[in-house]
């Protein structure tokens, strides 16, 4: 093994150590956050809710699939199996979302609400900034087809089925026992369609910058995304 091959080994065997030190982390990351915000009886109405009825929020989801993601990736790691970098990109850009909706979108909306305390200190921030670097990090050296990167719009579009779909057959209600718990639709139906489309877009977006950031982080500027 000439000199080149070692260090280009030795750069592989670091990125391994961090890629199992950041989906450790986001597995407890995400624990702390679910046990914090379902356990949390302070408030139940607005942007927060009782128990698991936290769930219903896609900052909610979209951390818990990180967090699953990146121990199923452990899982595989241990056996030594290739992880479908594609999970990981969704995951990513899901929780990518989650960041950018709540800086750019929910705070805005809710200067009263305390975005980033207790639990959502958590789900707002500390798990999608890891997970946004833990992609960025991962030591996987897969190319994904740009065509592949469309399915990280998957769980937005999933998301807004059930959204619009819950509200189409049991109605909006009233605040602040209403199934518009974003309040996307306050402008209208058509308003609310499309935050989700721009929504989808959003996501494929930062999917698209993180794969291109961790093309060229890992050297792989040469290869692209085709």
């Amino acid at each position: 093994m000439n000199r080149v091959d070692e260090k280009e080994e030795k750069r592989k065997r670091i990125r391994d150590r961090i890629s199992v030190v950041l989906n450790g982390l986001l597995v407890i990351f995400t624990g702390i956050g679910s046990f914090i915000t379902f356990t949390d009886q302070s408030v139940g109405t607005g942007l927060k809710a009782y128990g698991l009825q936290n769930l219903k929020f896609f900052t909610v989801l979209s951390n818990v699939f990180c967090g699953g993601i990146a121990l199923v990736w452990l899982l595989w790691h241990r056996q030594k199996k290739a992880f479908p970098v594609i999970l990981k990109l969704m995951a990513a850009s899901a929780v990518g979302l989650t960041f950018l909706i709540v800086i750019a979108f929910l705070r805005p909306m809710y200067p009263q609400l305390q975005l980033y305390v207790n639990g959502n200190l958590w789900f707002h921030l500390i798990v999608p900034v890891t997970g946004m670097a833990e992609f960025l990090l991962l030591s996987q050296e897969e190319v994904l087809p740009f065509k592949t990167t469309l399915l990280s719009g998957l769980p937005v579009l999933v998301y807004g089925v059930c959204y619009l779909g819950n509200i189409y057959v049991n109605g909006i209600g009233i605040w602040p026992d209403t199934n518009d718990w974003y309040g996307f639709l306050k402008w209208g139906y058509p308003a609310g369609f499309l935050i989700f489309a721009v929504s989808i877009l959003l996501e494929w977006g930062i999917a698209l910058l993180l794969a291109f950031l961790r093309h060229c982080l890992s050297g792989q500027r040469g290869q692209g995304m085709n």
